[in-house]
């Protein structure tokens, strides 16, 4: 239990210091840097206490961080400049739960219940009634559709990287070479930082090649030194708090307690963030928004409590 909630506060922190991030620094190039951070501090746990690169489930590991950790989190720091913290993180961790629970059927044959059905409809309505562009007025129309659009990969992303992630668990059991939870961690990063750092170099050669850079340019009056001096503090905060520690928090709740009381303590997640985000001086949250966060966030806990 207290793994569950500490994985919630912390990812809640990385949220907020990720959406900070983004207005120095472009978002490819923050996901990047924090996975570095990251693979190195897990990396050393895993190779000096544990199986390093081994454990029979390596490949699988290494797909499943490549698209929730790679394509999920380029698309996610993509989605942050334009919804702000409290509606990337609702609608991503709401859509992840039923993208998933889609995609064992699809993949795995676990068919999907009424209730299950129901429980995706109310995250849909929720995420739709929180996203209305009537109750952001601060956000154009083609900024939200643009966010929309990123948000959605980067559920789309973290569902399916889960399953994988299960997939895996389930490759390495079979081969009597069970994996702890910050070596497959460090695995699953590794295949992260592998997608953003090609997808890093694109960027490099198309802004030199093409003199294009990413769509929204965060502070384009500050020298690169002056960005990086003013970001580094929360860059190496948020690699410690989001993909280090709140990884390794979530992991160890797993191995304590079970999906059926992990996952729906992490589902509140959206809502532990709007204190931070207030507090970090973003905008405050309509009465319409608020409701439809909270019937999205409590159909995402309905969701794992019936799949379970």
């Amino acid at each position: 239990m207290l793994g569950a909630i500490l994985a919630t506060i912390l990812f809640s922190c990385s949220a907020v210091s990720g959406r900070q991030l983004v207005k120095w620094l472009p978002g490819t190039e923050v996901n990047f840097w924090r996975l570095t951070l990251a693979s190195l501090l897990l990396g050393t746990w895993a190779h000096t206490m544990s199986e390093g690169l081994g454990g029979g489930a390596l490949a699988v590991f290494l797909i499943s961080g490549a698209i929730g950790f790679g394509l999920g989190d380029i698309a996610l720091f993509q989605t942050y400049p334009r919804l702000g913290t409290r509606l990337t993180i609702m609608m991503v961790n709401c859509l992840a739960a039923p993208f998933a629970a889609l995609t064992e059927w699809l993949w795995l044959g676990n068919s999907l219940s009424a209730t299950e059905i129901a429980c995706g409809a109310a995250i849909l309505g929720g995420v739709g009634m929180a996203l209305a562009p009537g109750e952001n007025p601060h956000i154009d129309r083609r900024t939200i559709t643009a966010g929309i659009a990123f948000g959605t990969l980067a559920a789309l992303g973290q569902g399916l990287g889960a399953v994988l992630s299960r997939k895996a668990y389930a490759v390495a059991e079979a081969a009597g070479q069970p994996v702890d939870g910050i070596t497959a961690a460090y695995q699953r990063i590794l295949g992260g930082l592998f997608v953003t750092g090609l997808f890093l170099l694109f960027l490099r050669w198309k802004k030199i090649f093409a003199g294009k850079d990413e769509a929204i340019s965060p502070t384009p009056t500050l020298t690169t030194k002056e960005k990086w001096r003013t970001a580094g503090p929360w860059l190496a905060f948020n690699a410690l708090v989001g993909p280090t520690l709140g990884v390794s928090c979530y992991q160890w709740a797993l191995l304590t307690k079970g999906t059926g009381v992990v996952l729906p303590i992490v589902a509140i997640t959206p809502l532990t963030v709007i204190p931070f985000a207030i507090w970090m001086g973003e905008e405050r949250p309509s009465r319409r928004a608020l409701i439809g966060g909270m019937i999205a966030v409590a159909g995402a806990i309905a969701l794992v409590l019936v799949s379970r």
